[in-house]
């Protein structure tokens, strides 16, 4: 049932800042390219232009290789050394790879080759979470990491980053966003055997063969051991029916978790997250980061994100220490389903929650059960008011605050109208909400109206500085905004409920 309209105050509660993120056509990173990879033929394109390449006499070789390395090695991190990878991924296709000399094995690699732009269709939805590095400070400063959702040709999105500077006051800076573009190397990652088992339970795939598997893991491993387990499994077992479906299943589970590397010396903002896996070949979405302190006092930076394979959506989270080393790996159980998962800051009396939307229109709360899944949620804000009768979300993980646990939300109104607004939850049972703001905090007006997709204010995270909540938007699902709110009156403004 609806609330009656509410009365805005005259003066809103966020002011916004000037400073306005565009996306920059620019940022490219470097891709594999296969000439007609998507053809049905027997001898492809790329056999075609391999024999071609072949043909060019010495001279020629050097010439057209010299002026690509020259042309494009200011946008690359070592670009013969891509060409060489590229290359080795693409010589089966060469006929007499062994005649190949190594000036015309680079060559192959540069056909092989092309620039994608991370941002050439839009930059939005960011969360901020205080940087690693606070070094260097001024009063009153707070430096800052902001991750974005980047989307490109063919509407796929990845993760990038920003790093910015917060106050003095509501003053605000950002690093110019200069440099290659790295899309990190895949690195060994360290398994979970209840992650694991928690996937094939989702997936009803709970028998002998896998239950013998995940008996003789231990609880971390690596990929050698997982095959060495499975290369010792006894003939009977893989003489069942279903025991090679059971295999596969595991491996396309085992796989889902993965880390990626970036190098010491690049900076924050030369960073992407880049789809790694089959899981999230068509987009990496709406990282929702946040610097998370468990019992052990010990920050680390959690996030989560959407996955998109083209088909279906899946809730994925990662871990880093140094926004270097990502750990990234999927999230099980019912609570864990659908878009818009966001983690608490810290335990509460002891558990891992997480906010959730499991129902495509309402605000829930989950818990992380000792099986490693996210458990059933239990409501905590559906559409009720005119901005948000289609559906609402959270706008990010919950921020605390003397009064209670702050939770910034998304409603969407008429006209498919995105606009952010706010509850309030009990600090030591955050089941409970205990005040909402009954109007938006703040609407798409003005150009904020005009983008990739019109009509739309949306967040996926903000952060407490000196008083003031700083909010990072994406408007239009074109552009990142920014605005300021005095946390005191925020609180004051919202009404207080009992649900």
């Amino acid at each position: 049932m609806s609330s009656p309209v509410s009365r805005r105050p005259a003066a809103p509660l966020a002011e916004r800042q000037s400073l306005v993120l565009t996306p920059d056509p620019g940022r490219v990173i470097i891709k594999l390219f296969v000439p007609g990879e998507d053809s049905a033929v027997v001898r492809t394109r790329a056999h075609a232009l391999i024999d071609r390449i072949a043909e060019l006499p010495g001279e020629e070789v050097e010439q057209l290789l010299g002026e690509t390395v020259a042309e494009f090695a200011g946008r690359h991190r070592d670009l013969e050394s891509t060409f060489r990878h590229h290359f080795d991924l693409v010589r089966h296709r060469a006929e007499n790879v062994d005649e190949l000399s190594p000036h015309h094995r680079l060559l192959v690699g540069a056909y092989f080759t092309h620039e994608y732009a991370v941002e050439a269709a839009a930059l939005c939805n960011p969360s901020v979470v205080a940087h690693p590095d606070q070094s260097g400070l001024g009063a009153g400063q707070l430096r800052a990491a902001v991750s974005v959702r980047q989307i490109g040709e063919g509407h796929l999105s990845s993760i990038g980053f920003v790093t910015a500077v917060l106050g003095p006051g509501t003053d605000l800076t950002v690093t110019e966003r200069t440099g290659p573009l790295v899309a990190g190397d895949r690195a060994e990652a360290r398994h979970r055997r209840d992650l694991l088992a928690a996937g094939m339970a989702d997936e009803g795939w709970d028998n002998e063969v896998s239950a013998t598997v995940l008996g003789a893991l231990p609880e971390h491993f690596d990929d050698a051991a997982f095959e060495g387990i499975i290369s010792e499994l006894p003939s009977d077992l893989l003489a069942r029916e279903n025991a090679m479906e059971t295999l596969e299943q595991l491996r396309r589970m085992n796989a889902g978790s993965y880390a990626t590397d970036f190098p010491a010396d690049t900076l924050l903002h030369q960073r992407v997250l880049w789809p790694a896996n089959a899981i999230e070949s068509r987009g990496m979405e709406d990282a929702r980061f946040v610097r998370f302190v468990g019992d052990d006092g010990v920050p680390v930076y959690q996030a989560t994100y959407t996955a998109y394979d083209g088909l279906a959506i899946a809730t994925r989270g990662l871990c880093t220490t140094d926004l270097r080393r990502f750990e990234i790996e999927p999230m099980r159980g019912p609570g864990a389903r659908n878009k818009g998962v966001a983690l608490f800051p810290r335990p509460v009396a002891g558990r891992r929650l997480a906010l959730c939307r499991t129902d495509g229109e309402t605000i829930g709360l989950t818990v992380l059960g000792p099986d490693a899944r996210w458990t059933e949620p239990v409501a905590l804000h559906g559409p009720r008011r005119g901005w948000e009768l289609t559906q609402t979300g959270n706008c990010g993980s919950p921020i605390e605050t003397d009064a209670g646990w702050l939770v910034l939300t998304h409603g969407v109104g008429t006209m498919r109208r995105y606009a952010i607004g706010a509850i309030l939850l009990d600090l030591r049972h955050p089941e409970r909400v205990v005040a909402e703001l009954t109007y938006p905090l703040l609407a798409p007006g003005g150009n904020e109206r005009e983008g990739y997709v019109p009509n739309v204010i949306y967040s996926c995270g903000g952060l407490i500085h000196a008083g003031l909540l700083w909010l990072p938007y994406g408007a239009g699902d074109a552009r990142v905004g920014f605005a300021t709110i005095e946390v005191d009156a925020l609180l004051a403004a919202m009404t207080p409920v009992n649900r």
